[in-house]
């Protein structure tokens, strides 16, 4: 059986490259990190399809790729191999030896990238954990966008950059999205109960406080999927999953609505900005929140629904067959739900967490 030559250095799944829509969502960028470590005439694909069409996606390529038809490894694969982009678009075959494409999906030189591609490596994300710390919602803001600024900034040089997720408490506060209107507000701006903030991120005017987990993922997505509603669809996911798996409550989304709900309450907000497909802001948990402030908004510019909390539904015994959670005390209840949205969040996302440490004084000349 005839396929790629064997001085051939890297051989990888086209899928890796394009999905099953027959878009390339981060293709371009593994491509532009495969020809740092390899030359352009070096690199094989092998693709396996019946529609044949998706191979349009290709063409904007940074060099010609050649459909050998001839080479036909069994019925549905096809096989593809690169030539400089200065040569012409259909040359002939190279000579030389070949090999079965039975077993082995990659011959490479050892690399990173290489274990990467081979073992569909998870994605570094650096951890930020601070969530047994209420960082003043301004500090945070600042910080994420500085975070931002430097994830651009990497991006454009090198290509990527490790993925970052900060969890922490904020203390009382009100912020603002870009949908957000006065009239959803109960008080005077002038004289508001806490202090309040007008942002960037999507949605309308939710509360923050002590007891409530705050998840904020700066991620490229690039390297997941570029696509906003599928990342908001991502992150309610965790949220359900976590209360499923650690609290035995059954939650859901609404449809034309964000956020996880129990029933009537919601029980986490999302609310997200992406400048240049690198995500901030996030979501928020209410665990053992006090709910009071919210009585002073209409949360989320939903009038007919209320807000919950984890300890609550706890205490109702909404979580059956989870007894045991009954005589936690607001600490232990932050701490394992704390620990799942990590577990949660990096299965959803398959991230590989580098824990970082970041001092207060460090933090706090970012407000």
């Amino acid at each position: 059986m005839k396929s790629f030559r064997k001085s051939t250095d890297l051989l990888i799944p086209l899928s890796f490259l394009i999905n099953t829509e027959g878009n390339m969502p981060w293709g371009y960028r593994i491509v532009d990190l495969l020809l740092k470590y390899f030359p352009e005439d070096s690199i094989g694909f092998w693709f396996v399809t019946l529609d044949i069409r998706a191979l349009k996606k290709i063409v904007p390529l940074p060099f010609h790729v050649l459909f050998a038809s001839s080479y036909s490894v069994n019925s549905g694969t096809y096989c593809f191999t690169t030539v400089p982009s200065t040569a012409p678009a259909y040359p002939s075959l190279p000579l030389g030896s070949y090999f079965d494409l039975h077993k082995p999906l990659l011959y490479s030189k050892p690399s990173k990238f290489t274990s990467l591609v081979i073992n569909g490596h998870r994605r570094n994300c650096d951890l930020f954990d601070l969530h047994h710390e209420q960082v003043p919602y301004e500090v945070a803001w600042s910080w994420q966008k500085e975070i931002v600024r430097d994830k651009r900034a990497q991006i454009e040089k090198e290509g990527d950059c490790n993925d970052t997720l900060i969890i922490l408490q904020h203390p009382p506060v009100y912020t603002l999205g870009t949908a957000s209107t006065v009239e959803n507000l109960k008080f005077d701006m002038k004289n508001a109960p806490f202090n309040i903030y007008r942002t960037e991120r999507g949605g309308e005017v939710t509360y923050h406080g002590p007891g409530q987990l705050v998840m904020y993922p700066i991620i490229n997505l690039r390297m997941h999927k570029m696509d906003l509603h599928w990342y908001l669809r991502t992150l309610e996911e965790v949220v359900i999953r976590v209360l499923s798996s650690t609290f035995s409550i059954q939650a859901s989304t609404v449809e034309g609505l964000t956020g996880v709900w129990v029933g009537n309450e919601k029980l986490a907000a999302v609310g997200i900005r992406v400048s240049s497909w690198i995500t901030y802001h996030g979501l928020a948990l209410n665990v053992t929140t006090d709910l009071s402030p919210f009585k002073w908004i209409i949360p989320c510019g939903i009038r007919d629904r209320q807000v919950g909390s984890i300890k609550e539904l706890v205490r109702e015994g909404v979580g059956h067959g989870r007894a045991d959670l009954h005589h936690l005390n607001d600490a232990s209840l932050i701490h394992i739900t704390h620990k799942s949205l990590l577990e949660e969040f990096s299965q959803a996302f398959q991230l590989e967490y580098s824990y970082k440490s970041i001092s207060s004084a460090m933090l706090y000349e970012r407000k």
